[in-house]
């Protein structure tokens, strides 16, 4: 192959190269969907209940979306969703199931790319968590006669994260959250107290996303 043959073919591979770089860069007005697994692990455990022990959330895994919407080419405003997460309750000191609990994380954050228009796209965030709880359960067994009460939560949530073009329009994404989630807890009936319990817990998220 002659070397004007080479240098035209060379060029217009690297002028295909920059052409999909340049497509594949984010711009305002951009729409990212992703979804996946999400992995919720909980730091924390619960003040002294008043029943001399100290209770904590266990990990748990479910699906989960996030809607981002990109107000320039370098910041995003996303919205975190999932299913219902269900976690048992445990005693902390020995692991003794008391209970159960299910929740809802939806979160708010502000987002910003650093390198909007590479294919591999780190980002970090800050925003708001809210979490309602519901269908709280305590076991009978080791509680009887008794109900659980969680009240909702709002706190700071911190969120890093990146993006990996596969097209023109899908990529792969990974991201981690921290929330700050403490809750007011109650337990009436045979056992009547009140405690709060920190869950604070660790995001993981890993999916597939597509821009529209």
């Amino acid at each position: 192959m002659s070397r004007t043959i080479k240098t035209t073919v060379l060029t217009a591979a690297l002028a295909m190269a920059l052409g999909a770089g340049s497509a594949t860069a984010l711009e305002q007005g951009d729409i990212l969907v992703r979804g996946g697994l999400g992995y919720v692990q909980p730091t924390s455990e619960s003040e002294p209940t008043g029943l001399g022990l100290n209770v904590e959330a266990n990990d748990d895994m479910s699906f989960a979306f996030t809607l981002t919407y990109m107000a320039t080419d370098h910041v995003g405003i996303e919205l975190l969703g999932a299913a219902p997460f269900e976690h048992d309750i445990n005693v902390a000191e020995n692991g003794l199931n008391v209970g159960s609990t299910k929740h809802l994380p939806p979160t708010l954050t502000a987002q910003y790319y650093f390198q909007p228009s590479a294919k591999i796209r780190p980002y970090v965030g800050i925003g708001v968590n809210y979490t309602t709880f519901f269908d709280e359960d305590l076991d009978p067994a080791v509680l009887p006669n008794s109900n659980l009460d969680l009240d909702d939560s709002i706190g700071l949530a911190l969120q890093a994260g990146v993006d990996i073009d596969l097209t023109e329009n899908w990529f792969l994404n990974g991201a981690v959250w921290y929330m700050d989630i403490n809750t007011d807890a109650s337990i009436s009936g045979a056992a009547n107290t009140n405690f709060e319990v920190g869950i604070d817990p660790v995001v993981l998220f890993a999916g597939i996303g597509y821009r529209f």
